[in-house]
């Protein structure tokens, strides 16, 4: 299993949470994601997948949710 960490930027409830979870869980080998949902901040999102998942992948998958991942 392989776990990546993701900060959100822009997520404030609970359909917000609903969608990310949505679109990421629909890329190949994606078994999980949790949300912390940090309302109006930064929320953490953990994915986890059998092999890991490209970076560009998951920041489109939140893309298409809405959403901004937060890269350093």
């Amino acid at each position: 299993m392989h776990t990546e960490l993701l900060l959100v930027e822009g997520m404030t409830c609970d359909h917000c949470v609903m969608s990310v979870t949505e679109e990421l869980s629909e890329l190949a080998d994606v078994s999980d994601v949790a949300v912390q949902l940090v309302p109006g901040g930064r929320s953490s999102v953990t994915v986890t997948s059998a092999a890991p998942v490209a970076p560009a992948a998951l920041d489109a998958a939140v893309s298409e949710a809405g959403y901004e991942v937060v890269r350093s």
